[in-house]
């Protein structure tokens, strides 16, 4: 973990979305030196599926020895950022460091968003952030050592990130555009920089999308909060940067990145938005004896690699496995070696073959066989290949995303 070195003690911090997550983590690392922090999130009463509200963090980050100024504030209203702003000058004297946290994720492609969702990205990330941004700038000009962090990806054109969710990426792209112009027009005065995680971080919002199970394959909250100190411990010249969590602690001399996994030694899913070849990411993760046992088997060819690949998913299935995943599996397989197949995670002990699953599909999965054989010999992983376009999902998506997890148990018997 990143020491805390006092640097931020006085300082004054406007978080939006401070009520949870990665939001609340960066506040508690500021309140740590001492630090004052503004909770500019919408949750003043307990939600009945997400933690805490504006008034326990607030809470949280006076025990870890900061001061804390709680406000109701939806992003998307004027009034009441306008609001907390004059209230946190008011309380604390002025505003050093704005951090725009709050954001909206829908993964929905064009036909299948609404336009309300779209509004709501729309309004929360880019609106939002700009907004948010207009009003706390006259108070950061008076700074000594100014910040706006945005939390956002690097720019990145690539089509794979607009396919599958072009209004998610439009939001998101929003935020880091505010950087782009603001760093320049503010260049001297106002260090405008983007933080992004380069895996999965473990949240309500993540836990949501795909599901409890999810979490071993993300890292705590704490690497985006270490990450985002460093950046507000440099000078107001270090600005226009589009900044990858691992990457800028590295440079601060952490080499084990364990300490922030929530389960250490296990796989990592890599967060949107940052190009990398799916197939290299699963090295030295020790998937190599799946794979091997996968390319011994298709040494016998003629009955094919898929039907060769499901007589090894029928070898390991169990009670263990049907009882950690809960759903039946259909694919839809084109390509070289097209055709129906299915895996039965629901039913007594488990089945798999060739055809339609003889219980209803709870997820039907598209893609090429070729990629399908990628997919269960560990050199694809499936999240990967639904972002990139490579997998198309109908059906319930957590279920899909506990395929990985199915695949983990597989890669223990084999």
């Amino acid at each position: 973990m990143l020491p805390n070195t006092g640097k931020l003690a006085g300082c004054t911090l406007f978080i939006t979305g401070a009520s949870r997550g990665i939001g609340k983590a960066i506040a508690l690392k500021a309140a740590k030196d001492g630090a004052n922090v503004v909770i500019a999130a919408k949750t003043a009463q307990a939600h009945p599926k997400l933690p805490g509200t504006i008034y326990t963090a607030a809470e949280e980050i006076e025990a870890a020895g900061g001061k804390a100024l709680p406000c109701v504030v939806d992003v998307r209203d004027e009034q009441q950022i306008s609001d907390a702003v004059d209230q946190a000058v008011q309380k604390f004297g002025g505003i050093d460091i704005l951090v725009n946290n709050a954001s909206a994720i829908n993964l929905t492609g064009t036909l299948q968003t609404t336009m309300k969702k779209v509004d709501l990205m729309l309004g929360i990330n880019l609106r939002g952030t700009y907004l948010t941004s207009k009003l706390c700038i006259p108070h950061l000009l008076k700074s000594k050592n100014a910040h706006i962090l945005n939390l956002s990806p690097p720019l990145n054109l690539n089509p794979i990130w607009f396919k599958n969710h072009t209004a998610y990426t439009m939001a998101k792209y929003g935020m880091s555009m505010c950087v782009l112009g603001m760093a320049e027009e503010f260049r001297g005065s106002i260090a405008v920089n983007a933080l992004w995680p380069k895996t999965a971080i473990q949240t309500a919002a993540m836990d949501m999308l795909g599901g409890a199970g999810v979490g071993s394959q993300c890292r705590k909250v704490d690497i985006m909060a270490d990450a985002a100190y460093s950046i507000f411990s440099k000078p107001s010249s270090y600005t226009g940067n589009f900044t990858i969590d691992e990457d800028i602690l590295r440079k601060e001399g952490i080499v084990d990145f364990d300490i922030y996994a929530v389960a250490p030694g296990h796989p990592l899913l890599p967060d949107f938005f940052l190009d990398e070849d799916p197939e290299e990411l699963v090295k030295a993760t020790g998937d190599e004896d799946v794979s091997s046992a996968l390319n011994a088997s298709t040494e016998a060819a003629a009955i094919g690699p898929i039907a060769e690949t499901f007589n090894i998913i029928r070898g390991i299935l169990s009670p263990e496995v049907v009882k950690t995943t809960q759903g039946v599996y259909k694919f839809d397989l084109s390509g070289e070696h097209p055709g129906i197949w299915y895996i039965d995670l629901k039913n007594e002990a488990g089945s798999a073959g060739s055809g339609e699953p003889l219980s209803q599909a709870d997820v039907v999965m598209s893609m090429d066989s070729s990629d399908f054989t990628k997919m269960f010999s560990g050199k694809l992983k499936p999240t990967m290949a639904f972002m990139s376009g490579k997998l198309k999902i109908k059906g319930d998506i957590t279920l899909a995303i506990k395929m990985e997890k199915m695949m983990s148990l597989m890669k223990a018997k084999l």
